[in-house]
């Protein structure tokens, strides 16, 4: 029986900011654009698989701050029947992040903790979670979940193993932070994870294997990046999404898969924002409706393609098959 696809972890708002060039220490740029929407795995993911196919039940676990801003996202997601967002509670202040986009896409962010912060293991009711697959993140970004229990890894490890006990799928997703703590936080995870999604840099950072040399993807590292992936832990599909290329493997067969990227008329994108749970989302629906990793990598692609004409995360997205008709008249 389909129960439904749970999102839980970061409920962020984005505040977006499109500038001339990104500035110098000490020197001034100007903003040429400036938007708001809501951002974060959960927000992101959510909505996307509202419009992807509004009969896939949706869960959305989180915190959402007591405030104007937790008001914004609470509504937001509420404009969606297919999301329950009982699942969120309120306490302290909104999390948010100022994305700043460059002209040619280059994306930099500057992020707020807040409510997201305090979630913990028991703000995850599975014995009550109607849902096949749960997929959290982001890890790095939720500061108790990232931290120490006394019987796993790590307090996201917990979630994790309990969502299995209860018969869940899961899922995890990375954020691109800079800095080390990617060795101490994420492999301990995957552990306990059936898939995982991550781009180039933070499958590079998670395994120590170069992906990128000089802006030049390293194409022939990507199978072994995989592979030492599956090594931790990861026990049905991962897959590595970049601009140029996506791969993907499947663990239970042991077969590499590869889908260049979708050719996009000029213009078409706009803003990468989004984009990795767009990809992530794609991938789920794959796995929620029972595709292999091979088919579920083309909707994919396709989803995270499309997303790119948008401001938001999710703001171009529409229905599954109408992506994938407009999307590949173009190829």
């Amino acid at each position: 029986m389909h129960r439904g696809i749970c999102f839980a972890g970061n409920l962020i708002a984005d505040q977006l900011k499109f500038v001339e060039k990104y500035p110098n220490p000490g020197t001034l740029t100007s903003i040429t654009q400036a938007e708001s929407s809501i951002g974060g795995l959960v927000c992101n993911c959510a909505v996307d698989m509202a419009k992807l196919d509004p009969n896939v039940p949706v869960t959305a676990l989180g915190i959402a701050g007591n405030d104007s801003t937790g008001d914004y996202i609470i509504s937001q997601l509420g404009k969606y029947p297919s999301i329950d967002i009982s699942g969120i509670r309120r306490e302290g202040v909104t999390s948010f992040t100022d994305v700043v986009t460059e002209p040619d896409g280059r994306r930099t962010f500057f992020h707020c903790r807040g409510a997201n912060a305090l979630l913990k293991p028991e703000d995850f009711p599975f014995s009550n979670l109607q849902a096949d697959i749960l997929h959290v993140g982001y890890i790095l970004l939720l500061d108790t979940l990232d931290g120490p229990d006394p019987d796993y890894p790590t307090a996201l490890c917990r979630v994790l193993a309990e969502a299995r006990m209860h018969g869940l799928r899961t899922s995890v997703d990375v954020v691109s932070e800079e800095g080390e703590r990617f060795a101490r936080l994420v492999p301990p995870a995957l552990q306990y994870a059936d898939y995982c999604f991550l781009n180039e840099i933070e499958a590079e950072r998670t395994t120590g294997i170069p992906l990128r040399t000089c802006g030049t993807l390293l194409i022939n590292n990507i199978e072994k990046c995989l592979r030492e992936l599956e090594r931790m832990g990861v026990s049905r599909w991962v897959a590595i999404h970049t601009p140029e290329i996506s791969c993907g493997l499947d663990v239970e067969t042991d077969v590499c898969h590869y889908k260049p990227s979708y050719k996009l008329p000029n213009g078409f994108a706009i803003s990468a924002v989004g984009a990795g749970d767009a990809y992530a989302t794609g991938m789920l629906l794959g796995a929620y409706y029972g595709w292999d990793i091979g088919k579920s990598m083309h909707a994919a692609a396709a989803v995270a393609a499309y997303s790119l004409s948008g401001l938001g995360g999710s703001d171009a997205l529409k229905p599954l098959p109408k992506i994938m008709a407009e999307i590949e008249a173009w190829q």
